[in-house]
């Protein structure tokens, strides 16, 4: 599997060979979600896989840097991204508000990235609970295709560092709602330094992206990794493109997250200026710091991608001044992320007819 190098090759490679390959997986996923005996852990793990599958698709792209070994990329990515929306489903709709809760059902990711660790009673706060293994299987899945990787002890601190920051922001935002905002702007407070540009809602933004994670598995499977391109990895992913990533998802969640009561970053803004103008400032940033990466034309065509990928959802019409923020937004990303926005909406469109 040759890495794109152009947006046409690069769509076509998706088409033909990821898109498919995800959905084989995701298949498996649904029909195992559909024999969970809980009522609710079966809702909730069939609806996270219905209306997340884009998350998927989308971190799927990056198996096109594990080269013959895509495929099992493919099958580490689609398990871990399915524990990520399974996790935040039960968070997001659950009648729990522990932190405790959410900290061990998130544990759940961090055991997934580490090959040695012992299945846990992931709902033990829970009064569901009896799941037929579906979560211990995803995670056993993730387990296996990092034991092949020679190199993992160089890699391991940096994905659990990115997936320490994921579970954090988890547990924090999804606890009673007066605690929310001062609990994540106190966690803040601890990485400040790290992220001195940032406001509390973007760090926190940034935090709640997979890529970095997919990115360094992938090049770890194509046997490409060295502790200088992991380094390099996280310095271009963490906090802009993932920021990016989450911000743009949150916009088309909008209305959908204020139906909902759910927290969502964008609200935090001044107004919509103020939010254009930081969204204009994540695409500069993240165009940067993509640019010392190898395969820098597939980074900068993924940075491209979610703005036009993000920005083609049906969501967007609904939104107020939606249409004038997705006319504006693909003009400062250029050509590349224009020409991904309409290649989504034909997607969406053929997936309709279909």
């Amino acid at each position: 599997m040759r890495i794109p190098k152009t947006p046409t090759t690069l769509m076509a490679t998706i088409y033909r060979k990821i898109f498919p390959a995800v959905d084989v997986e995701l298949q498996k996923w649904e029909k195992r979600a559909e024999q969970i005996p809980n009522v609710e852990l079966r809702t909730q793990a069939l609806t996270s896989i219905q209306s997340k599958r884009f998350h998927c698709q989308g971190g799927g792209v990056y198996a096109l840097l594990a080269g013959y070994q895509w495929k099992v990329a493919i099958r580490f990515i689609v398990a871990y991204q399915t524990i990520s929306d399974y996790l935040d489903n039960l968070c997001d709709r659950s009648t729990s508000m522990d932190p405790d809760d959410f900290r061990l059902l998130h544990q759940a990711m961090t055991d997934a990235l580490s090959p040695d660790a012992s299945i846990k009673n992931y709902y033990a706060f829970r009064q569901d609970q009896i799941d037929g293994e579906y979560l211990a299987d995803l995670v056993r899945t993730c387990q296996k295709t990092i034991r092949k990787l020679s190199s993992y002890q160089e890699i391991q601190p940096i994905l659990l560092k990115l997936q320490g920051l994921y579970g954090d922001l988890q547990v924090y935002k999804h606890v009673q709602k007066e605690e929310r905002i001062p609990r994540l702007t106190t966690w803040y407070e601890g990485y400040k330094k790290e992220a001195p540009t940032l406001t509390w809602y973007e760090f926190s933004a940034a935090t709640g992206s997979t890529l970095g994670i997919f990115c360094i598995l992938s090049y770890a499977l194509g046997g490409k990794l060295s502790s200088e391109l992991v380094a390099s990895i996280y310095e271009g992913y963490f906090p802009y493109m993932q920021g990016l990533h989450i911000l743009l998802d949150y916009y088309i969640d909008q209305d959908e997250d204020l139906e909902e009561g759910d927290l969502n970053f964008c609200h935090y803004y001044a107004n919509k200026g103020d939010l254009k103008y930081r969204l204009v400032w994540f695409i500069e940033k993240a165009d940067q710091h993509v640019k010392g990466l190898p395969n820098r034309r597939f980074h900068e065509m993924i940075h491209h991608g979610l703005v036009g990928l993000y920005l083609a959802d049906p969501k967007v019409k609904q939104l107020h001044g939606g249409n004038e923020m997705t006319q504006f937004l693909l003009k400062v990303s250029g050509p590349e992320a224009r020409f991904f926005h309409w290649n989504t909406k034909l997607y969406h469109k053929m997936k309709k007819e279909r």
